[in-house]
């Protein structure tokens, strides 16, 4: 579960994905999270790192709060000991846009790791569109 060496890589792919009517924060049940829905996700024995270049949030219906994080399992949502917080109940006005990463900040997802976000709850919904490159 080691990174590849980005320097000699012999692979990089771009790659879009979006999630729309992310409507729940996460509700702790036990050491799982639900309300969580994963953007992206690095498998553990991937071969890759995901530099994730833009992580957009629009809200959809109502002004409402983001939650990102990384969480050390790929697949799995744990409580806050295996989680990173890359944006806490940011606000995202009605009908806008928030870049929560960007060129400027961008981040590299090792291997067994994955970005998850969460919706303020009853405040409308969040559509996410995240571009980033698949490297190996």
């Amino acid at each position: 579960m080691a990174a590849p060496n980005i320097v000699n890589v012999s692979t990089i792919t771009g790659v879009t994905t979006s999630v729309s009517g992310i409507a729940t924060l996460g509700v702790d049940s036990g050491f799982q999270q639900s309300g969580v829905t994963t953007i992206v996700t690095n498998a553990a024995s991937s071969g890759k790192v995901l530099k994730i270049n833009a992580l957009v949030a629009t809200a959809i219906g109502d002004t409402t709060g983001v939650d990102v994080n990384i969480y050390d399992t790929a697949g799995r949502h744990y409580d806050a000991i295996s989680t990173v917080s890359l944006a806490t109940t940011m606000t995202v006005p009605l009908y806008s846009s928030l870049a929560v990463i960007d060129k400027t900040n961008s981040i590299y997802l090792e291997e067994n790791k994955q970005i998850g976000v969460m919706a303020q709850s009853n405040a409308g919904t969040i559509d996410i569109v995240c571009a980033y490159e698949e490297i190996s």
